[in-house]
């Protein structure tokens, strides 16, 4: 919807209305231009072309990666539908033409890839999936500052405030099978989190994670992610990360995860389970500074696509691939190619 077509690093152009566009596709993306639920800092609207385009690699649709040994965007068959069109005066007709694109692409047996756009995106995205998988049969792994679980934001019931109370009172996802990692700072209010435990609901501040580990956090919520689901969503607000590593986004809150730790989590939940969903929020280019939040959403995208098409290879009995914490160079110690 702004600015040129293009699709997310070169990989080839589909059509949504075409199924047989995306029929051999493993993995699909689509864009979520829609900023209409921010409650303070817009610009998220322009996340989808920012995450497309941000990198200094050519745009040739492919991506080795370095440790797993995989080309995801060439072994995933990845697509790009372009962007479903969301205007932010029409709140829930944009969300209901969102849910619907999602759902089309979860039963072609596609991956839907979701580039945001705010966190009111996350309702229609796991919407569209349990349509397709089963009504709670898909669990949610949510990484963000905030827990997005409000009654309603300046009166409203949709906004980026809110998806994740409108997600578990819908039934389309269960309040125990839904995992937040890295919130902190100084909302929701007392009422918000007795409701979130009334639910079940499990989340992982991070003043656990800093005193636990993260990897530990992981584990645990991986194991309850999995405990009578089939399939996990994997919703990215790029505010997890702190604001002095990811500046371009609507409500910083300082205290974060490192870039580093973001991608290595996405990484390994993609290489540990299975995947159903992910979507990418709240990159907000006109706050971004030399684009490092951008990139860091792009890289979150191919690092989930990455340990995808690692699992997939892993699963169909062929060559064992590489581990991220295997030698790149086989035979060769670090002293040695010094």
């Amino acid at each position: 919807m702004y600015g040129p077509d293009a699709t997310f690093l070169g990989v080839p152009a589909a059509e949504l209305d075409d199924p047989s566009s995306y029929a051999r596709a493993a993995a699909v993306v689509v864009g979520a231009p829609f900023d209409g639920g921010t409650s303070h800092r817009p610009g998220a609207r322009f996340g989808p072309q920012a995450i497309r385009l941000t990198d200094y690699l050519p745009h040739d649709g492919s991506r080795p990666h370095l440790s797993l040994g995989v080309d995801p965007l060439v072994e995933l068959g990845v697509v790009d539908v372009g962007d479903v069109e969301m205007l932010s005066g029409e709140t829930e007709r944009s969300l209901d033409k969102l849910a619907d694109a999602v759902e089309r692409i979860a039963r072609s047996g596609a991956l839907p890839v979701v580039l945001g756009g705010d966190h009111t995106i996350a309702l229609p995205d796991v919407t569209g999936v349990a349509r397709h998988v089963g009504w709670g049969k898909v669990s949610v792994v949510h990484f963000d500052a905030h827990a997005d679980t409000g009654d309603t934001q300046f009166g409203s019931l949709y906004g980026h405030g809110t998806p994740m109370r409108r997600l578990i009172e819908s039934g389309a996802t269960r309040g125990d099978r839904f995992l937040q990692i890295g919130l902190r700072g100084y909302w929701p209010e007392p009422e918000t989190l007795q409701w979130m435990a009334e639910q079940g609901m499990r989340s992982f501040e991070m003043a656990e994670v800093v005193g636990r580990g993260l990897d530990a956090c992981l584990t645990e919520a991986l194991q309850i992610a999995t405990d009578g689901c089939d399939g996990v969503f994997l919703s990215v607000d790029v505010d997890v990360v702190d604001p002095g590593l990811a500046p371009g986004t609507g409500t910083p809150e300082p205290g974060g995860l490192s870039s580093r730790q973001l991608l290595d989590a996405v990484r390994r939940i993609a290489m540990e389970v299975s995947i159903v969903g992910v979507d990418v929020v709240e990159v907000s280019p006109p706050y971004d500074h030399a684009d490092v939040t951008a990139y860091l959403a792009n890289r979150v995208v191919l690092e989930v696509l990455s340990g995808v098409a690692w699992r997939r290879r892993a699963s169909a009995g062929g060559g064992a691939p590489r581990r991220p914490d295997a030698p790149l160079l086989e035979g060769r110690s670090s002293a040695a190619s010094g």
